[in-house]
Formats: structure tokens, sequence, C-alpha cells
């Protein structure tokens, strides 16, 4: 065990960091373990915690970190946040009533082999955000979009034909169990290195057209500019204005939520954080591929963990209160719908968006 822990503590504190919470919110914590990844001679656990309301019904709030193992602070932000929780509970009842009435769905490291070698991909080379059985209805990219080539060049997709990697199936499996039965569910997957701002980002990457939900995301994005008009560090945006990709898994999971709950709502978002903007503020980071993604100076890092608090208890409190904020008619539906498509797609000819076909693939939830 010291031996491990030795190993660990040198090349994956997050692992460390992450188990120490679940000791410490373990009467709150219901904790498993989904798969195990093997490398440098570890059987490196995948933690899938949940906590909150054990209602069937109950709305739920799933986050994500770690997908891309280059970007730890992904995974930082969601356990600074997971400890603050566990700890404000103890002594504030809105904490307390906030989990009575809702579930929390965290998986923080997702690609621990990748952490551990400093890597965006998994240890097979697999680039896990162009993994899924989804293919762009666009050009993509060059490599970018995610590419069959080879697993040497970056942004590899895996072989065409073959299951889903280890890690993406435990997520899939994680997210398809808690959220497909669900009438009401949010996600945040949080990742870092594009351009200098934050953005939120919606479904399709694979698509430059509207997604089915994208009058609730245009509502919940006008919810949260309103209700915190000096927080504007966010751009909410859909991922095909940046670029197009295939291989999503965040398209493919809506899929397969929105062919089990074609009335329900889900909004699954990626928070990007804008790391060029730590590069520009200091271009040393230039020289090292760790710090292209995360930062690097000591108050630069602790003002990056506490910067996304706001956004985290605003996803609790909007599921909570979501009938304040979600279209309940059908005219206020179709007014949500053409507001966002004035201000996400107003180079469309028509108010009216083209479909979108969504996957019924038998390999859905099978990878």
């Amino acid at each position: 065990m010291t031996t491990r822990r030795h190993a660990v503590r040198q090349a994956l504190p997050e692992l460390l960091e992450l188990e120490d919470i679940i000791r410490e919110g373990q009467e709150l914590l219901r904790v498993s373990v989904p798969v195990h990844v093997s490398h440098a001679g570890q059987q490196l656990p995948v933690y899938a915690l949940e906590l909150g309301s054990r209602a069937p019904q109950a709305p739920t709030l799933a986050l994500i970190g770690g997908v891309h193992g280059v970007e730890r602070i992904g995974t930082q932000v969601l356990l600074a946040w997971l400890r603050m929780l566990i700890r404000r509970r103890e002594w504030d009842p809105t904490y307390a009533s906030q989990l009575d009435n809702l579930r929390i769905i965290m998986i923080p490291l997702v690609n621990p082999g990748g952490m551990w070698t400093n890597s965006r991909c998994n240890p097979n080379g697999v680039d896990l955000m162009r993994n899924a059985p989804v293919d762009s209805e666009e050009r993509t990219p060059f490599l970018v979009g995610g590419q069959r080539i080879s697993h040497h060049l970056p942004w590899y997709r895996g072989k065409k034909g073959s299951p889903m990697e280890p890690e993406n199936q435990a997520l899939t499996d994680v997210i398809s169990k808690t959220l497909f039965n669900q009438k009401l569910c949010l996600s945040l997957d949080c990742h870092s290195g594009f351009g200098t701002r934050d953005r939120i980002w919606f479904p399709y990457a694979r698509s430059f057209q509207p997604w089915p939900a994208i009058g609730e995301a245009w509502a919940l994005t006008t919810l949260f500019e309103h209700t915190y008009p000096h927080h504007n560090q966010y751009l909410f945006e859909p991922q095909a204005h940046s670029y197009t990709t295939s291989g999503d898994v965040w398209d493919y999971l809506y899929d397969g939520y929105h062919q089990q709950q074609p009335d329900g709502v889900f909004l699954p978002m990626t928070l990007e954080m804008g790391s060029w903007l730590w590069v520009r503020k200091n271009p040393t980071h230039l020289f090292h591929y760790h710090s292209l993604f995360n930062p690097v100076l000591p108050h630069r890092h602790q003002r990056i963990l506490r910067r996304h608090t706001i956004l985290l208890d605003f996803l609790m409190s909007a599921l909570l209160n979501a009938e304040n904020w979600l279209p309940q008619t059908e005219t206020g539906r179709a007014q949500a719908q053409m507001e966002a498509l004035n201000r996400w797609y107003p180079h469309l000819e028509s108010t009216e968006p083209k479909p979108i076909m969504v996957s019924n693939k038998s390999t859905l939830l099978g990878g």
C-alpha cells in the first residue's frame, strides 16, 4: 500500500485527493467503481460517486472531469467543489435541503491512465472525446475532428467498428443508468485548452444544425446571464460554432436519452476553460505541454478552483426550480426555440430548423 501511494502521489495526486474526499464524505457518498484501468503496474479505479436523493425521479446533475488526462484542472475544480459541498452541508441547512431533493452523479477522473502519463488520450492512444460511434454530418478540421489513421497521432478515434474504450463505456453505462429514466437532467463535462475565454458548449459537435433542445438551452443561458450580469466570463454556444467533430460522447448520450425520453429535458454541457488566456499572461507556458492546459502559478490556480463555484451552485438551483424557467407550454417552447435560433443561428433562412436525425443504432448503449 505504501508503494502504491508513493507511485500515485508522484504521478496522479488527484486520485489520492479523490480517495481522501471519499473517506471524508463516506456518510453522504454512494461510491462505485465501474471499471479499473491497468497502467504502470497499477489497477487505477474510475470512481463514480452519487449523493443526494434516492428518489427514482429526482432531478439529476452529472459532473464529469478528466476525460482528457492532460486537462487536470477540470478534475481539480470538481474535487474542490465536492469537498466544499460536503463540508458546507454540515452546517448549512440550505445545502442539506437541496441535496435531499436532487441527485448528483460525479465521475471526476474518467481517464486516470491518461492523467498518469500527462496525455490527452487514454493508455491505448485513443481520444475518449472522439471515440463514440457518431460520425460528423459536416466536414471536420483535419485530425482535430477525429482521425483513424494512427494512435501515434492526436485525436485518434480508435479502430472503426471496435467497441468503445473501457473508460468511455463506463461513463456511458453510468450516465445511461442514472439519467435515461429521468425527465429532467443536466450534465457538465469539465475541460480546458481552447481559446482565451471560458465557453459553455451545447450539442451538437457533429452538426451545424440546431439540436432538439436548443430552446431549453437558450432558457438556461438567459437565466444565468440575467441572474449574474457581472459574471460574464462564459460564452454560451453550440460546440459546432467553434469546430465540428466525430465521436463526441455527449452527442451520443443525448441521442440515447432522446430515444428513451422524447418529452424529457437533458442539457449536456461542456465547460471549456480558456487556458490560452493563461498562456498569454505567462508565455513560459508554451515551453511545457502540461501548462498549455493548466494554470501553474499558485495564485492563478487558486483563482480557477474557486471561479466556477457560482456556475456549479447555479446548476443545482436551476434543477430544483426548473418550473420557473423551463418553457411549460407548446407556445412557450416555440418562443424559446425562436429566440435560440435568432441568437445562435441568425444565418438560417427560416425560423424553422432543419430536422436533426437522432441515431437509432442498436449499439447505442453497447459501444
